[in-house]
């Protein structure tokens, strides 16, 4: 089936078929009004000589863009190295089960390896059991121990303003 699709790296251009899965994404994880970035921004990110993040399309033979992962660098102060985190991973519901998730991670982890990063990481809603039993079959393990936070919006701000 892989002579079905092929991945490459995103370009500027990829910006609204990475914005419809990204739409598709959120309505699975069921947040549908969650997001707010727009295909112009994520354009205008995707060609910038710093993009925030870099993305991975997986592209059908007509040119359909049918799975993303999408990811950044972080940083291991334990390791010293840098890491991958991957904010996204998404296949359209109609592509699953051809070897595209596994694929489109497979490609990260090579990346990740290639620029001598300690780790890659992700965060996975406890309630995503296909999700997690995908993730569990490539040999990742959970961070039971750990609990992750966010200061959003009001928070932030908040916050911010006692620096």
């Amino acid at each position: 089936m892989r002579d079905r699709w092929s991945l490459r790296v995103a370009l500027a251009d990829d910006a609204a078929a990475i914005h419809a899965l990204i739409v598709e994404l959120a309505i699975y994880e069921r947040e549908p009004d969650a997001v707010e970035v727009t295909v112009d921004e994520l354009r205008e990110q995707l060609a910038s000589e710093r993009p925030p993040f870099e993305c991975i399309v997986a592209e059908r033979a007509d040119g359909e863009i049918v799975g993303m992962a999408l990811y950044f660098q972080s940083y291991s102060t334990w390791r010293g190295r840098a890491g991958v985190y991957l904010e996204d991973l998404f296949v359209r519901e109609s592509e699953r089960g051809q070897g595209i998730g596994r694929a489109l991670l497979s490609r990260l982890a090579a990346i990740a390896v290639e620029r001598g990063c300690a780790r890659l990481e992700w965060a996975v809603l406890n309630w995503n059991a296909p999700s997690i039993a995908f993730y569990e079959a490539l040999g990742a393990t959970a961070l039971d121990e750990w609990t992750t936070y966010r200061l959003d919006r009001d928070a932030l701000a908040a916050l911010a303003r006692e620096g």
